[in-house]
């Protein structure tokens, strides 16, 4: 078997092995995990290197395949190594999920701590995935919308942890039920 034609096959593995862990796209079967992939774009980044900065406009989901991402909250300078928040990640995770069923600005900024390739699912892809696999399109927003859910469920117990119950809900009711989250619902 020629070379090329060897890595190939052994990217599709790994990108096919990544996309089966995803908790994304658990509910999927073979077959929709496979046409899913078929959408997404592969992209190499370097160390160092941002894939998108906090307050940008989301675009899309990436599937980490190989290397490590840092999330970046509450820095005032990128450059610096010090402040803020940050969370690592590594394959098979993904990040900028929210992006995708809704339209919000990046939370976080992503830098690549090593070399890293990701594979990306941007809005277009989603519309095309919408017309050609419906079910499939369902199938994923579902998913979002549990994880989005449960991770609303436990941000706000942390909440109450580290406040009361009367201020988190003070929180959580004012957020969702002002005149001015209401215009941009």
């Amino acid at each position: 078997m020629p070379r090329s034609v060897k890595e190939k096959i052994e990217k599709l593995k790994q990108q096919s092995g990544l996309l089966f862990n995803s908790r994304f796209l658990k509910p999927l079967s073979t077959l929709e995990r496979y046409e899913f992939l078929q959408l997404c774009h592969r992209r190499k980044y370097h160390e160092g290197e941002y894939i998108y900065y906090q307050n940008d406009p989301g675009t899309g989901i990436y599937f980490i395949e190989s290397g490590r991402i840092q999330l970046i909250v509450g820095r005032q300078n990128l450059n610096d190594e010090e402040g803020g928040l940050t969370y690592d990640l590594s394959p098979p995770e993904s990040f900028g999920s929210l992006s995708l069923g809704y339209d919000l600005r990046r939370l976080s900024s992503a830098r690549c701590l090593s070399d890293a390739v990701l594979l990306g699912f941007f809005k277009p892809d989603f519309v095309t995935l919408k017309k050609r696999h419906p079910k499939i399109a369902v199938k994923f927003l579902e998913t979002l919308s549990e994880i989005s859910m449960k991770q609303l469920e436990v941000t706000t117990h942390k909440l109450i942890e580290e406040t009361d119950l009367q201020t988190a809900f003070s929180i959580h009711f004012s957020t969702y039920y002002s005149d001015e989250e209401q215009e941009n619902v």
